[in-house]
């Protein structure tokens, strides 16, 4: 008990330091081009946490998450340019838009495994791409153009500053609660299905109600950041939503640690900051991103930070805890 609560603490002390980071950097670099890279940072740390939901807590191997994210964002987009509505008026039909996506997209490949799983995800991830670039109402090719910026009671949110305190804050709570998800009776549900699902239907686990509920929370999530996407560019097009997007966002949850809060959050940082730090090197700045994450995977395989880490150090503390005991005793 104490170790836990211990590690409890440890994983808090990391959210406000991560927090205070996040807040004071714009006092550090506050030209609009760093707010801009600081902002799409967290708008991936966001898809990040919520693939991390499908692919690290419940193990579901997802190659089609842009899917998710371009519901949203397109969702939003046609709300408010074609009717007139605040974007914030958007999130309720964005979060319903999403969790029907993730029923009718889910409910007939969790079923699958595997290999089988990752190759239908990534055709469903295809298809919603295809079928924005052909459809009247999301601007075809050309995608939509306008989307206006985030307003509260007539509060004007769409400065670069204020639009970044706005992303800082939602997706504080979006890490929050992704990590209060996968400490709950649900999330220790999602990872007994990842360890063994067979084992975990054995123990009276409804394994197919227990995947297709992750899927939903990880379409919520991405839902949810395709509307801050719309609002950061002002407009969207199917080219913003590829598969290299899905392909990157996988490689930040498999690079920082599948299952782990913290390491998701890094390995996303990692991601979506290492290329623009790189841009001086001009046309070898992604042949040196792709070597440095071929070296961080050849020495940390396991991710920057694994989830079997933690629960090493809260194994050791328990049994130096015993230990501690047993001498006393």
């Amino acid at each position: 008990m104490a170790s836990k609560l211990s590690s409890l603490m440890e994983n808090r002390y990391l959210g406000w330091i991560g927090l205070a980071i996040a807040l004071l950097a714009p006092f550090v670099s506050a030209t609009n081009y760093s707010l801009s890279v600081m902002t799409s940072a967290l708008l991936f740390v966001m898809l990040a946490v919520g693939l991390n939901i499908v692919v690290g807590y419940c193990g579901l191997l997802d190659l089609g998450y842009a899917a998710f994210f371009a519901i949203g964002a397109y969702t939003s987009g046609v709300l408010a340019t074609r009717y007139d509505w605040s974007l914030l008026a958007t999130i309720p039909v964005v979060i319903l838009a999403a969790v029907i996506a993730g029923v009718v997209i889910g409910g007939p490949t969790l079923r699958l495994r595997s290999d089988y799983l990752a190759i239908v995800t990534l055709g469903f991830g295809e298809i919603i791409r295809i079928t924005a670039n052909n459809l009247e109402i999301t601007g075809g090719p050309s995608g939509i153009f306008g989307i206006p910026g985030i307003s509260i009671g007539g509060l004007d949110l769409s400065s670069p500053v204020a639009f970044y305190y706005t992303c800082v804050v939602a997706v504080a709570l979006a890490v929050l609660g992704a990590a209060r998800l996968g400490r709950s009776r649900l999330g220790r549900a999602w990872r007994f299905v990842r360890e063994d699902e067979d084992a975990a239907e054995a123990m009276g686990i409804h394994t197919y109600k227990v995947k297709l509920a992750a899927y939903i929370a990880g379409a919520i999530w991405g839902g949810l950041a395709g509307i801050l996407f719309g609002a950061q560019l002002t407009a969207i097009s199917p080219q913003s939503f590829t598969f290299l997007w899905s392909a990157l966002i996988l490689m930040a949850v498999v690079l920082g640690g599948m299952g782990s809060t913290p390491g998701v959050v890094i390995g996303a940082i990692f991601v979506s900051v290492l290329p623009e730090l790189l841009r001086g090197a001009a046309d070898y700045r992604y042949f040196i991103f792709g070597v440095l994450l071929i070296v961080v995977m050849i020495f940390r395989p396991q991710g920057v930070w694994p989830t079997h880490a933690v629960e090493r150090s809260a194994r050791k503390r328990r049994t130096d805890d015993d230990s501690t005991v047993e001498v006393n005793q």
